[in-house]
This record gives C-alpha cells, structure tokens and sequence, in this order.
C-alpha cells in the first residue's frame, strides 16, 4: 500500500486512540538507544548509529496513517504509541498495536537482513521440554531463558507455555510487506491451544472483534519484566505472541502509563 492511497481510508482509521507520551522523542530515542546498548551506539540529528559505524534514518518525513505505519514505518513511526505493561488487561482502544509498527531497517541491522545472518546468531535455550533457537543478539536468548526460570516456579502455567509454535521463522507478516520479528529470532509463540488471534477470529484491520484472554496474566506480567511486549496488548491482537522490545516497555513507563490504572 503506498503513502498517498493509505493516507486518504479516513479519519477514523488514521491514527490510534492510543494515550500520549509525555516524553519528548529525544527522551524515547535515548531510552530506544539505551534498550540495545549491544547494537546501537546513540544518536545524532536525523540518525541512530550501530556500534558497527552504521546509520539509519530516525525520521523519512512520511506522514503515515495506522495502517501504512504497520507496513513501512520508520523508527520515529515505531515509538509512537505507548505499551502499558503489567499485570491488568484492559482491551486497547481502536488500532492501539504499541510494538505492531515497527522499523524493518533497524529490525534487520540489528538482527541481520537474510535467513543465513539469522540463523548464524540462534542459540538453544530449553524451554519446557523443548530446544528453542533464539538470536543470541541484544541479549535475547538469556532474556528468555530469564523468563523460562520464573515461569519453572509456577508449574501450573506449564500447560499454556508448550508446545511452543515457534521462535526463528523467516517470514512475513500475515496479510503484510514486512517481515515478523519472528524473522530475527526475537519472538515466540505459546501453546496455540489458548490462542486468540484477530485473523483466526474473522476480524478485518481496524475492525476486530473483542477477544476472550485465556493465558494468565502471570505469564504476561513476567515476560514484560525480561523485556517482551504481548501481543495480546494489540488492538490487532495476537495472545500467543511475544515479543523483544525492551525499549517500549522503558517508554511506556517513563511515561507514566500502566495496563493497571
């Protein structure tokens, strides 16, 4: 979908009834910067630097509707909307997907821009009778494995955690141009047994219906605390899923919201 058609769906579906951030984007790009200290060294004007010398562009100056954000977003598109963690879970408002819209640029110089980088950069991490492959970049792997260690305390949440359906899969997003964080090995899926997904539920974008959550929200709660955002916080929701977007968590706090009022 390109900008011009995207921008004229209408001014209902142009941008989420999402809360505003009281922080600046220097303040949400610091912390973005301070979230990946293994992959981004700062930022400067218009560009965030790689530890590696690379830059990307923060900001291409495309106003960009809800749904064109979630196809080609740049970074400043992807740190708009605020993620309200803990351990609550109130239904987001119309197209509120905090962590949907992402920068695909930055997600593969941080990760790798092919299946074969990727792959180069999974580590196993035992998950509940399983051997998940999860990029060892940013930290992700011990993070789940963080996550996998609290979660083990609770044995009566093994049963929404495994079979898992899945970590690294080079692909992209349902219905969409871009690829799934599923592709850098940052994501997992849970048990789909106690699945709600907005595709599976006959929903059509910016128009879902309300879904029923059936995973504890002990298992939200703990995920977020190791950096994963839910999908299950999306308008577009996806209970399964999760995700590492440590800094969406860090923005969304420093902002003052929670999934608790």
């Amino acid at each position: 979908m390109s900008s011009k058609i995207g921008f004229v769906l209408g001014a209902a579906a142009l941008f989420a009834a999402a809360p505003a951030s009281a922080l600046t984007l220097s303040e949400k790009l610091d912390l973005l910067v301070a979230a990946y200290p293994d992959t981004l060294a700062g930022w400067k004007g218009n560009a965030l630097t790689l530890r590696g010398g690379e830059t990307i562009e923060i900001d291409d100056g495309v106003r960009r509707d809800h749904f064109v954000m979630l196809a080609e977003g740049d970074v400043v598109d992807s740190l708009r909307q605020l993620y309200e963690a803990g351990p609550c879970d109130p239904k987001p408002s119309l197209n509120s997907d905090p962590g949907r819209i992402r920068s695909e640029l930055l997600m593969k110089a941080m990760y790798g821009d092919s299946a074969n980088i990727v792959k180069a950069r999974l580590s196993p991490v035992d998950w509940f009778g399983e051997t998940l492959r999860v990029t060892s970049v940013n930290g992700v792997d011990n993070a789940l494995a963080k996550v996998r260690d609290e979660l083990a305390a609770q044995p009566d949440l093994r049963a929404y955690l495994a079979p898992s359906a899945g970590v690294f899969n080079w692909r992209k997003v349902s219905g969409q141009p871009n690829l799934s964080v599923h592709s850098f090995g940052a994501a997992i899926d849970l048990n789909t047994k106690y699945a709600d997904y907005w595709v599976w539920s006959g929903g059509k974008p910016g128009r879902v219906p309300v879904y029923a959550n059936k995973y504890p929200m002990e298992i939200v709660e703990i995920f977020e605390r190791h950096g994963f955002i839910w999908g299950g916080r999306w308008y577009h929701y996806d209970t399964m899923h999760f995700e590492y977007r440590p800094e969406l968590i860090a923005i969304g706090r420093a902002s003052g919201v929670a999934a608790c009022k």
